[in-house]
């Protein structure tokens, strides 16, 4: 079965989420802003989910994560929580 690698930064807003990403085109590091603005209980961990299978996630976030170019921030991907910035690290 398939596995992956990911981690994310959660917000509430779509902008919050678009702001983020401007600060990492331009060369912020995903752990540090994850950790100061992530509302998921993984911000600790500067958004790292670790590994999981498909359908741990819900279904927009498995899309991005099994889907979508690794190591590209993805989003802002909206769901029932929020609004995810996702980069896949790997996939098996």
């Amino acid at each position: 079965m398939a596995r992956a690698c990911a981690r994310h930064i959660l917000v509430k807003t779509k902008d919050q989420a678009d702001r983020l990403k401007q600060e990492l085109k331009k060369g912020a590091d995903f752990a540090t802003l994850a950790k100061k603005y992530s509302q998921c209980t993984s911000a600790k961990k500067g958004g790292d989910l670790g590994e999981f299978s498909p359908g741990t996630m819900v279904k927009a976030f498995d899309q991005v994560v099994f889907k979508k170019p690794l190591l590209t921030v993805h989003g802002p991907v909206k769901t029932k929580f929020g609004f995810h910035l996702i980069e896949t690290i790997y996939r098996t």
